[in-house]
C-alpha cells in the first residue's frame, strides 16, 4: 500500500477514535466471501446494540462468524460467495441461532452490496492505473514539447506539430476517461443493504449505519432501485467507460502502428524486452509485438464492455444477466491490462526527431501557413490564397520538388495565374521570397501558433502544468476514497473485536 494512503488511513482512523496502523499489512482478498462476511459482521454489532438481536447471544454468533472467515482464509479453506452457501458454514459454526442475523435481508440486498463494494474497488484499481499511465504519457510530452512531428488526417500527412502538443491531446481523452470514472464511482458508492428484496422490510434496520460500516458515504435511496434497476445499469456504465478507454488506446496503437510500414520510420519501439519480435523467416523484420498484444487487449476490453450492455438489454428488472460479478470484474481486469500495456508502450518509444523534421520537409505539409500568412499579413481573402498554395503544390509534385527548393520565381508565375483564373485584378505575389519559405518552416510554424491550446512554447507550458495539477487531483481522489473504505473496516473489525472478546 503507497505511504500516502496509509498515511490517510491513520488519520481517518485517529479521527474516529481507533488506533493507526502500525505498518502495512497484507491486503485481504475482497471477494465475495470477504464481503458476505462483513456484512455479517456489521449486522451482529448493529442488530445487537439496537435491540434486534438479543446481546447475549451476539459473542457466541461472533466466535461462529469468526471461525468461518478465519477458516476461509487459510490455503484451501472455503470460501462461499452466496448467501445459501455461507449460511450453512455459518449454522454449523455458531449454531441454527446465527440465522437471527438474517432479519430483514435477502440474497438480493446482500449480494448487490457485495457486488458494489467489489466493483468499487476494482474501479479503484482502474482510476490508479489510468493515473499512471496519463502521467507516463505526460512525462514524454514534457520531454518532446519542442519536438516537431508530422500529424495525419485521413491517414494522409496533414500538418507539422509538436508531439508533445499531440500527446496532451491523448491525455485530454485520457482525463475525459477518469472524469466519468470518477461519476461512475459516486453512483456505485452507495449501500443497497437492508432493502431487502424489493420495497423494504418491517425490521427497523439501521441502513445508515450499515452503509458507513461497509465504507459507503451514502445508502441507495429506493429500494426497489437498488437490486433491480442500479444493479443492472451500473455495469453497463462501466462497460461504456472501459469501452472509451479502450477505443483511445486503439487510435493511439494505430498511430505508431502506421509508421512500422514505413520503410524509414520517425517512432518506433526500442528492440527487445518483449517489445518487439524478430521474423522467423525474414531476418529484417522487427514485428512491434507490443503494440499488437495492446491492439489485441483493447478489443477484448471493447467486447467484454459493450458485452454490459448485451446481457442487460431486453430482460425483466433484477433478472441476474448482467450482475454476474466474475463478468464485470473480468471487464475491469481487462482494462487494467490494457492500460499496463500501454504504459510500457510509452516507456518503450524511441523518437527520430531528424528523421520526423526530414519527413515533413520532403511534402508540404507546411502549404496551410502560406494561405494564412497572404490572408493574416495581406488581407487576401483565404480561399485565394488556399487556391494559389494548392497549385503551387500540384505543380511541386508534379516536378519532385521539396518546399525549401520551390523556386520563388515559379511562386509569383502561379500567383498571377491564380488572380487570373479567379478573374481578380492582376498584382504581384505580396510575400517576399524569404516570407514564402519562412511559412513553409514546420519549426517555425509551431513557435508561431497564436491559439489558446496551441502547441507554441507558452501554451505548452501551461497545458503540461494543467495536467499535471489535474493528475495530482486524481491521485488524492483515489487515496480519499481508499483511505475511507479501509479505515471503515477496520471500525467495523474494532467494533466486532469487542463483541467477541465478551465470550473468551
Amino acid at each position: 500500500m503507497p505511504r500516502g494512503i496509509l498515511a490517510m488511513i491513520g488519520m481517518v482512523m485517529m479521527m474516529a477514535g481507533l488506533a493507526p496502523p502500525l505498518a502495512a499489512q497484507p491486503a485481504p482478498r475482497r471477494d465475495e466471501f470477504f464481503w458476505l462476511g462483513a456484512i455479517n459482521k456489521a449486522s451482529t454489532v448493529i442488530n445487537s446494540e439496537e435491540g434486534l438481536l438479543d446481546p447475549a447471544l451476539a459473542p457466541r454468533i461472533a466466535a461462529g462468524l469468526d471461525a468461518v472467515l478465519q477458516a476461509g482464509n487459510r490455503p484451501g479453506g472455503q470460501r462461499p460467495n452466496l448467501v445459501i452457501t455461507f449460511e450453512p458454514l455459518l449454522i454449523e459454526a455458531a449454531g441454527v441461532e446465527a440465522t437471527l442475523l438474517h432479519a430483514g435481508r435477502s440474497s438480493q440486498d446482500m449480494l448487490a452490496t457485495v457486488r458494489a463494494a467489489m466493483l468499487r474497488d476494482g474501479l479503484l484499481r482502474l482510476a490508479g492505473q489510468l493515473r499512471r499511465t496519463t502521467d507516463s504519457m505526460l512525462r514524454v510530452a514534457e520531454r518532446h514539447a519542442a519536438t516537431v512531428v508530422p500529424n495525419y488526417t485521413n491517414g494522409v500527412a496533414a500538418q507539422p506539430n509538436s508531439y508533445g502538443h499531440y500527446l496532451l491531446g491523448h491525455v485530454a481523452g485520457l482525463d475525459r476517461d477518469a472524469q466519468r470514472l470518477r461519476e461512475a464511482y459516486a453512483r456505485l458508492d452507495l449501500s443497497p443493504m437492508g432493502t431487502t428484496v424489493l420495497n423494504g422490510t418491517s425490521w427497523p434496520l439501521n441502513r445508515d449505519r450499515m452503509a458507513r460500516y461497509l465504507g459507503f458515504p451514502d445508502k441507495v435511496d429506493n429500494a426497489y432501485d437498488a437490486a433491480q434497476i442500479a444493479a443492472t445499469d451500473l455495469p453497463v456504465e462501466i462497460g461504456a467507460i472501459a469501452t472509451g478507454i479502450a477505443l483511445h488506446a486503439g487510435a493511439y496503437i494505430a498511430d505508431v502502428m502506421t509508421q512500422y510500414a514505413q520503410p524509414r520510420p520517425w517512432i518506433l519501439l526500442e528492440e527487445g524486452g518483449g517489445n518487439t519480435y524478430v521474423s522467423s523467416a525474414m531476418p529484417q523484420k522487427r514485428n512491434p509485438g507490443l503494440l499488437n498484444d495492446a491492439r489485441r487487449q483493447a478489443s477484448t476490453v471493447v467486447t467484454l464492455g459493450m458485452g454490459r450492455a448485451l446481457q442487460a438489454h431486453n430482460i425483466p428488472p433484477g433478472m441476474n444477466d448482467p450482475k454476474v460479478t466474475a463478468d464485470n470484474m473480468a471487464l475491469i481486469a481487462a482494462t487494467v491490462s490494457l492500460l499496463e500495456r500501454w504504459d510500457r508502450i510509452l516507456h518503450a518509444l524511441v523518437l527520430n526527431p531528424e528523421r520526423a523534421l526530414e519527413e515533413l520537409n520532403s511534402d508540404w505539409t507546411a502549404s496551410q501557413e502560406v494561405a494564412d500568412v497572404l490572408m493574416r499579413r495581406y488581407r487576401l481573402p483565404f480561399r485565394v490564397g488556399h487556391h494559389f498554395a494548392s497549385e503551387v503544390v500540384d505543380h511541386a509534385k508534379a516536378h519532385d520538388i521539396r518546399p525549401a527548393d520551390f523556386p520563388y520565381a515559379e511562386a509569383r508565375r502561379i500567383y498571377a495565374e491564380t488572380l487570373r483564373g479567379m478573374r481578380l485584378p492582376e498584382g504581384e505575389l505580396p510575400m517576399s521570397e524569404a516570407e514564402f519559405h519562412a511559412a513553409l518552416d514546420p519549426a517555425a510554424i509551431i513557435r508561431n501558433r497564436a491559439t489558446s491550446g496551441g502547441p507554441q512554447p507558452a501554451e505548452m507550458a501551461r497545458m503540461l502544468r494543467a495536467a499535471g495539477d489535474r493528475l495530482t487531483a486524481q491521485e488524492g481522489w483515489i487515496a480519499e476514497r481508499q483511505a475511507r473504505v479501509d479505515a471503515a473496516l477496520a471500525a467495523l473489525d474494532g467494533d466486532f473485536g469487542r463483541i467477541l472478546a465478551r465470550g473468551r
